[in-house]
């Protein structure tokens, strides 16, 4: 079933406290969209802003497009002895982006800031970010940073597997009369070298 794809870039986040950059080794950014959650790239804060520079794509079905109302991103300040913990969260509305992508099949829409709210309720700072939404597209399983590492470890060790599919396919294609004649060659052989050595 067809769909769309919703693409994230995120860019940076500025205009944060320097309560919430002093002594953090880096800030990153959970984006949930729907059922699907990504998480970014840790990035160390300087001058009050963050620079991540990262594309996320949440993919869906037509049918689940109404359960795509928001998405909403969170900073999460890392810690090296302790849990992380939530310094500031925006969310994007997106049903307008939905409508147009799907009338126009596809929209862009350039960076732009968005307010963050702390987790007292205040705003303070803004975090920018562009959309782009892809309308009658197969939907599928987004890749991540992680998740291409992650595939690209796992196929360094796919041409020995490869060449042992090979190896099976060539075994098992053999008959198995052809099978015993070559084995009996080599047994009828090694018994002819036997007598020809006495």
């Amino acid at each position: 079933m067809k769909g769309g794809v919703l693409e994230v870039l995120l860019v940076n986040a500025d205009g944060l406290g320097h309560s919430h950059l002093m002594g953090c080794p880096g800030l990153y950014v959970i984006l949930k969209c729907g059922n699907q959650t990504h998480r970014g790239k840790v990035s160390s804060g300087k001058d009050k802003r963050v620079w991540w520079n990262e594309k996320f794509s949440f993919a869906f079905a037509t049918r689940k497009w109404n359960s795509l109302t928001r998405l909403r991103m969170t900073i999460m300040k890392s810690h090296a002895l302790q849990e992380d913990s939530p310094i500031g969260e925006a969310t994007v509305h997106l049903v307008g982006v939905l409508e147009e992508g799907s009338r126009r099949g596809c929209v862009d829409l350039q960076p732009a800031p968005y307010n963050l709210v702390l987790p007292d309720g205040t705003y303070e700072g803004q975090i920018r970010i562009g959309l782009k939404f892809i309308a009658e597209v197969q939907p599928t399983t987004p890749m991540t940073t992680e998740r291409r590492e992650e595939a690209a470890a796992a196929s360094e060790g796919k041409p020995q597997l490869i060449y042992r599919a090979l190896f099976r396919f060539a075994f098992w294609r053999l008959s198995w009369p052809r099978m015993q004649q070559l084995f009996r060659g080599c047994g009828d052989s090694k018994e002819d070298d036997a007598i020809r050595g006495h």
